[in-house]
């Protein structure tokens, strides 16, 4: 059944003629059942011709009554004055709209976009390029860029559609045109579903996104900078300033006789079609979540590079993120953890909770036992470092790690040096200090990178283990964002109290490990 009706015969004869495909009739039209989109171009166009047989001879009968609104024909040549000086629709024009238009011509609304990009053979290049690109995935989310100047063209055949459609004592609303995407999507993705053998899905992580542009009417816009100028604000990371929401936004604000005045209504027929400047593929990031143990005194956690100059020659994260990079087939990634260690510190105990963001991953479904194997892996390439309890994670599942950082406790072990000889009396009441409160000013070793301030922390509890006449183990729990090292020294008194200022000595730190990190994340696996 022919989704048209009668009281639509006249207006699409009108946008029939002047250059408008099949599909962007119905859309113009109104008309929201899928179906009719899906048929071939060939079948719509013969279908249609025979629907508008007797409206074609009525129209050229009604040269003599033009339609009331101008049209300017800018291309051409012609103006929208008749031969006696007055405003209307020269019989020429009344000519050419009459007409019909080559089965081959390029839609003067769409650009070509619901014609031969809407066919089988579209559809199977661009999947041919999705399988050269060598991503997995279960399901695909397709996105399509148009040229802002469709919304133009649209408009201008909407303001045509609804001066014919008042002129009948019917109404169509702007929002009642079946938007360009919408008809895109109806015909395009049981294509795309069929050719790759996975379903279409908002929500994928894999995306296929196509580009087109329109080089022969990308003037169609400039008008709006005139007439809106409010509307076009350059912005750093746009090429130009008439981007679609902007050209959407001048449009809803010109009047429709300001726009009458600047731009022909029906549009211009262009001589070509639309071009895909580029078909691309892109996969949404992967989590990988584990607790990694730092053995070294001479590694740090993330690249240590000073004035582009770099001072050791790995860290934690690339000794860990290298290898899941290769593996998933990522175009990069970004490290993240719970706290940090200094170069010189170990991390022992159960490690310490980290997640790696991989980008782009072209590689993104592995076995429980896949990801065992890698951390195996990852865990033979050094010793420097060892991993635990290595699993796909969710994006969400990573709050997890830092969440309510500063109200986690970590357990430390640390070797101190007095300048005083000590008896193993002199550490003792260290013991019975329990949730001791210390004020740290940011340390002078972080000010470069550390803003300026006074942060209170808490020591829940300290042990003590003498030594020798200057050396004893100090075993402490504390909250977490505790700055250590400056609780032993003092940091020249911006650490108050301090092992040193508590003792009465000078005291400094030789050896620290981090014993514990008490952050319940990620979930234990069995090894």
């Amino acid at each position: 059944m022919f989704p048209l009706s009668e009281e639509n015969k006249h207006v699409a004869q009108l946008l029939f003629s002047s250059g408008t495909c099949p599909r962007c009739i119905f859309r113009l039209c109104g008309v929201d059942l899928h179906a009719p989109y899906r048929r071939s171009s060939k079948e719509l166009f013969s279908d249609l011709q025979k629907f508008l047989e007797t409206e074609k001879d009525e129209l050229i009968v009604e040269v003599s009554n033009p339609p009331l609104k101008k049209i300017r024909l800018q291309e051409d040549g012609m103006d929208n004055l008749s031969g006696n000086g007055e405003e209307g629709v020269s019989a020429t024009e009344d000519e050419r709209i009459a007409s019909e238009p080559s089965n081959l011509s390029v839609c003067n609304v769409c650009l070509g976009i619901l014609q031969e990009f809407c066919e089988k053979e579209f559809i199977i290049k661009v999947c041919q390029k999705v399988e050269a690109s060598e991503f997995e995935f279960t399901s695909v989310v397709l996105s399509v860029s148009f040229p802002p100047q469709l919304s133009v063209r649209e408009h201008a055949a909407w303001l045509l559609v609804k001066q014919e459609m008042g002129k009948r004592s019917l109404s169509m609303g702007r929002n009642d045109v079946v938007q360009l995407k919408e008809a895109f999507k109806w015909i395009t993705h049981p294509l795309f579903s069929e050719e790759l053998g996975v379903p279409i899905d908002g929500k994928s992580l894999f995306e296929v996104s196509v580009v087109f542009a329109h080089p022969e009417t990308v003037e169609d816009c400039h008008f709006l900078g005139e007439v809106c100028p409010d509307c076009f604000k350059p912005a750093k990371n746009k090429q130009s300033v008439f981007t679609r929401m902007a050209v959407l936004k001048a449009l809803n604000k010109i009047r429709e006789d300001d726009f009458l005045k600047q731009f022909p209504c029906p549009p211009n027929s262009p001589k070509t079609v639309c071009t895909v400047l580029g078909i691309e593929c892109t996969h949404g990031a992967v989590f990988v979540a584990g607790r990694y143990n730092k053995y070294s005194r001479n590694l740090p956690q993330t690249p240590w590079i000073i004035d582009g100059e770099r001072k050791m020659e790995s860290s934690v994260e690339e000794l860990i993120s290298d290898h899941l990079l290769a593996v998933f087939k990522a175009e990069s990634f970004n490290f993240s953890s719970s706290g940090r260690e200094d170069v010189d510190v170990r991390t022992l105990g159960n490690g310490r909770p980290f997640a790696v963001e991989l980008l782009n991953p072209r590689r993104v479904h592995f076995s429980s036992q896949e990801v065992k194997e890698l951390q195996q892996k990852i865990n033979k390439s050094s010793d420097k470092i060892q991993v635990r309890d290595l699993q796909l994670v969710t994006r969400e599942a990573i709050g997890y790690m830092k969440e309510g950082e500063e109200e986690k406790t970590k357990t430390y072990s640390a070797l101190i040096w007095t300048n005083k000889v000590i008896q193993k009396k002199d550490i003792g009441f260290l013991n019975d200090l329990k949730d001791l409160k210390i004020d740290q000013k940011t340390p002078l070793r972080v000010l470069h990178r550390r803003p300026l301030a006074v942060r209170t922390r808490a020591i829940h509890s300290m042990e003590t283990r003498y030594l020798d006449e200057h050396h004893f183990r100090l075993y402490l729990k504390t909250q977490a964002g505790t700055y250590i090292k400056e609780f032993v020294h003092g940091d020249f008194g911006r650490t108050k109290p301090n092992i040193g200022s508590l003792m009465n000595v000078t005291a400094d730190i030789l050896e620290l490990d981090v014993e514990s990190v008490d952050v319940d994340w990620p979930p234990a696996l069995d090894d």
